[in-house]
């Protein structure tokens, strides 16, 4: 069998599928991508076990039918050093050798029969459907991934949370230090559902998200999600267990309020980081009458730093410590120009709220304290 494609376009695709496959797998042919030719369309499937994301695309012509599959790693450095031109692939039907022809040579590899290929079990009629807008599910996603754990004891912290109502969709992430809780009322779901998608397919689905305002459709099987994305049809397991009662957590009296340039903030910390101890990256807030002072400091190595920046605010003088990096990552998740702070004392945990809301969106971060040595 053989096709004729562009060496641009399915390259592209081929390394959008390898960011599936895990480095270590459990059976060897998960190594590869399996490939699919119907008439003219060829179907690709990359597979780590748990996740298995397929896309298809239409290829110039094609002669035969059949199954293969090809190591990624091989076909994409082969196909990726080709500049953009079309290219013909021909698979023997016996022994699977592949050879590529493009203008100017050829190079050839052994491949190996496809009907090995382990296939997740689909999706079935009785499935619930959630239709979710693309630009909608990215900024859940994007603003709340980072957020997520690495927790073998307590694995429902290790994804995103769906809480999907009859008026919103609420994404949230925890780790126990930080939490992101994302409020979007664009998104109306015909029932109340919710499910846990894992860090790793959260990712791979951000990643192949088109960011406009065509729809994806979402499919819940017990604990198997199908998440059919324009190219692109992900499948996975979900999370089992009950997350957490995140609201219980935020608090809901934080009488002091800083109002302060995002940006400003974010330099700041960084140039201060450069100077906190390696082991905490302990960051001290001081607040006062419309000043912020940030410092750092290392008895180790004898090193510290501060810096002043003008906001918003009247109240008493307060110091806190936070996890420098865990600040920063909020911020950047953050684009509002501004950036509020409601705090009430050094032990409670701080709400980071954006000046200006995106539209159709509620967005609150929390950030636990660490304790300062005064």
């Amino acid at each position: 069998m053989n096709f004729k494609i562009s060496s641009t376009t399915i390259c592209n695709r081929l390394q959008t599928l390898n960011k599936v496959i895990s480095s270590k797998n459990s059976l060897s042919i998960l190594d590869s991508i399996l490939f699919e030719l119907q008439d003219n369309t060829l179907k690709m499937t990359a597979s780590d076990g748990d996740i298995t994301l397929v896309s298809s695309l239409e290829v110039n012509s094609a002669e035969g039918s059949g199954k293969f599959a090809l190591n990624a790693t091989q076909i994409i450095n082969g196909l990726k050093e080709i500049s953009d031109q079309p290219v013909k692939i021909t698979i023997n039907d016996q022994d699977f050798k592949v050879i590529i022809k493009y203008q100017n040579g050829k190079c050839e590899f052994n491949g190996q029969s496809g009907e090995d290929y382990p296939i997740m079990k689909g999706i079935s009629e009785n499935a619930q459907t959630v239709i979710i807008e693309n630009n909608a599910l990215f900024n859940g996603i994007n603003k709340s991934l980072f957020a997520t754990a690495d927790d073998e004891l307590r694995p429902v912290m290790n994804g995103v949370f769906f809480d999907i109502m009859p008026d919103n969709i609420t994404f949230v992430a925890s780790d126990g230090h930080k939490l992101v809780r994302n409020r979007n009322f664009a998104v109306h779901g015909e029932q109340s559902i919710s499910f846990i998608l894992p860090k790793k397919p959260a990712k791979t689905l951000k990643d192949i998200l088109v960011k406009d305002d065509s729809e994806v459709i979402i499919k819940l099987d017990e604990n198997v999600a199908e998440i059919i994305v324009e190219n692109y049809v992900l499948s996975c397991r979900l999370i089992e267990g009950r997350y957490p009662n995140y609201n219980s957590v935020i608090p809901k009296d934080n009488p002091f309020k800083i109002r302060i340039d995002r940006q400003a903030m974010i330099g700041a910390l960084r140039r201060v980081l450069v100077f906190a101890s390696q082991s905490t990256n302990l960051i001290k807030i001081r607040i006062t009458n419309n000043a912020l002072m940030v410092s750092s400091q290392d008895n180790e190595f004898a090193t510290n730093a501060e810096e002043s920046i003008t906001c918003e605010y009247e109240g008493n003088p307060m110091n806190i410590g936070f996890k420098g990096p865990f600040l920063v990552d909020i911020l950047n998740s953050i684009s509002s120009q501004e950036v509020i702070f409601e705090l009430a004392d050094p032990s409670r945990a701080g709400v980071i709220l954006p000046a200006q809301q995106e539209e159709n969106e509620d967005l609150l971060m929390l950030l636990m304290p660490m304790m300062l040595n005064e």
